[in-house]
C-alpha cells in the first residue's frame, strides 16, 4: 500500500484532549477502510504564519499513514466537513520517517535564529557596545564637528 504523511491544523480554541480525540477519529476512519496509522505526533499549539478563519494559532498533528488511496480520500473528505480543522496536507512518500519532527527537537526555535534573549534571559548584547551615535560617526569616516573656539575680547 502507498505511504503518506499527513498534517492537519485544528482551531486554537479546541483543547488538546479534543485534538487527540479528533486524531483518533481520523485514525479509525483509515483503519475501517483498510489502512494503518504507524505514528500520531502532536506538535502542540503553534503560531500560524497568517490568520486562517480568524485564528492566529493552531494545534498541529502529524500522522504517518499506510493506507489505500480511497481511505485517505475518505479521511480528507471528513476533514473538509469538520468545523475544527483549519487546514490539512497529505503527501505521498517513499518511506515513512519514524523520527520525531525536527521542529520538536530544537526548543530554542525562532529566538535563537533572530538573536532574541540568551538562555539566562539577559538581553542580547550588540556586537559593538559603543553608543549608536558613536558607531554611526565611525562608519562615515568623519569626526564630529567641534565647537569653534570663542574669540577672547581684549
Amino acid at each position: 500500500m502507498p505511504l503518506y504523511e499527513h498534517v492537519f491544523i485544528a482551531r486554537q480554541d479546541v483543547s488538546a484532549q479534543q485534538v487527540d480525540q479528533m486524531s483518533d477519529g481520523f485514525k479509525s476512519i483509515l483503519e475501517e477502510n483498510g489502512g494503518t496509522v504507524s505514528m500520531v505526533e502532536s506538535w502542540g499549539l503553534r503560531s500560524l504564519a497568517y490568520k486562517i478563519k480568524k485564528n492566529r494559532k493552531g494545534h498541529y498533528v502529524r500522522l504517518n499513514i499506510d493506507a489505500p488511496h480511497e481511505a485517505v480520500s475518505e479521511m480528507e473528505r471528513q476533514m473538509r466537513i469538520h468545523d475544527d480543522v483549519l487546514r490539512f496536507l497529505t503527501v505521498r512518500v517513499d518511506e515513512l520517517d519514524p523520527n520525531p519532527a525536527a521542529l520538536l527537537s530544537s526548543r530554542g526555535g525562532r529566538d535563537d535564529r533572530r538573536g532574541g534573549r540568551d538562555r539566562d534571559d539577559r538581553p542580547r548584547r550588540d556586537r559593538d557596545d559603543r553608543p549608536r551615535r558613536d558607531r554611526d560617526e565611525s562608519r562615515s569616516g568623519s569626526k564630529p564637528a567641534e565647537k569653534p573656539a570663542e574669540a577672547s575680547a581684549e
